[in-house]
């Protein structure tokens, strides 16, 4: 089902506002929902600050010196979209070769704000305001049907209803609206909500909003100052864990230098970038004139492919540039690229829950069971390079 199609349903923030009634003495009014446009950014801190001092200009160049921490992922923890685990923060201290606290900031402190710390970020996540408000209201729909049945825990969701943990997760916290989720999760969030179809999910939703029955998790999902003591937590955690490790295990790289200077120096191989966009979500291998650094670990039949349209959610725009190797498979968490013909789909990597590898992309809206692909024509992705 391709993403025309799926745009062309109606969407919940269109019920909503068809369902709502203008009586301003109604008890049952809902409230209205307050967006907040830095809600993505949940762990605010210092690596893209220590990084640029210590004279590494690329997070490329970083992630050459981190072999255990993939690229797209030491990406999101310097843009604060994922909370960095303690035994991270030593890995991208020894090789910034500085203390992990030093990657910590205090959201407290006098001065400290953090749309003005994400700005250099904003271009990487796409802010769609009614987008935002469906993904709010789903979320907190969700959040309210488990209060509801606490026979609804997480193993039965994903035992009986299909629904793993890791997507349970991320709808809600509301990172994607109704109609950027895969017909799978929509099928399992129907049967969750015992409804047959995704217009009555849709419906149900709008009229429970407009009774006011989700004004107290859309609050909870929505509000910066609730926000800000999540990102609190997370930090002081942190700092406990680093506080607690041994030594030895904090000791900055003696191969790294302080003070400013550059970390390393090393020959960058370059790669020529490929691909024009295709129809159905497809890349073809098209070379173009642009050259890109290729990270350390990628294999000699390693290749550069423009993404050409964001098949994978925003988090991965247009205009990025990813590292495919086909010396390296595709691994659970990460991204791939398979080849179909002359041409390539990029696909997110998961285990379904039956532990098939499974692809996903989001626009079009496909599963592919890759265990039943040529391994040949599936290639892991080891780095991706961002505008």
């Amino acid at each position: 089902m391709g993403s025309q199609t799926k745009r062309s349903k109606p969407r919940l923030a269109d019920t909503v506002s068809a369902l709502r009634r203008p009586d301003p003495v109604a008890a049952s009014a809902p409230s209205e929902i307050l967006l907040d446009p830095d809600r993505p950014f949940i762990f605010p801190n210092r690596v893209r600050e220590q990084r640029r001092r210590h004279g590494l200009q690329k997070l490329m160049a970083l992630s050459n010196l981190i072999a255990d921490i993939p690229y797209i992922r030491l990406s999101k923890i310097e843009r604060g979209e994922v909370v960095a685990r303690a035994d991270e923060l030593v890995r991208i201290a020894g090789a910034l070769g500085i203390a992990p606290e030093t990657l910590l900031l205090d959201v407290d402190a006098p001065g400290f704000d953090i749309a003005t710390w994400a700005d250099p970020f904003r271009d990487l996540t796409a802010w769609n305001e009614a987008d935002e408000r469906e993904a709010v209201l789903l979320a907190a729909a969700l959040r309210v049907r488990r209060s509801q049945d606490r026979a609804l825990t997480i193993a039965v969701l994903d035992r009986d209803y299909g629904l793993p943990a890791v997507i349970l997760s991320r709808i809600e916290n509301a990172q994607k609206p109704l109609d950027r989720w895969n017909s799978a999760t929509l099928a399992s969030l129907c049967r969750v909500f015992q409804v047959e179809g995704v217009p009555a999910l849709r419906a149900m939703i709008a009229a429970q909003y407009n009774r006011g029955e989700l004004d107290g998790f859309v609050r909870t999902i929505t509000d910066p100052d609730a926000r800000l003591a999540r990102s609190r937590e997370r930090i002081a955690a942190l700092k406990k864990a680093l506080s607690g490790l041994p030594e030895n295990q904090i000791t900055p790289s003696k191969a790294a230098h302080s003070g400013g200077a550059p970390l390393a120096t090393y020959r960058p191989r370059e790669l020529r970038v490929h691909g024009t966009a295709l129809a159905g979500g497809l890349i073809d291998f098209t070379a173009s004139d642009e050259m890109v650094e290729a990270p350390t670990r990628a294999g000699p039949r390693a290749f550069a492919l423009r993404v050409c349209r964001a098949t994978l959610g925003a988090g991965l725009p247009a205009a990025a540039v990813v590292v495919v190797d086909p010396d390296r498979p595709a691994v659970a968490g990460g991204l791939a690229a398979i080849r179909v013909g002359k041409a390539y789909r990029l696909v997110t990597v998961t285990f379904d829950r039956n532990g098939a590898t499974t692809g996903y992309s989001v626009s079009p809206d496909m599963e592919i069971n890759l265990d039943t692909l040529d391994p040949a024509d599936v290639a892991g992705v080891i780095g991706a390079i961002f505008p």
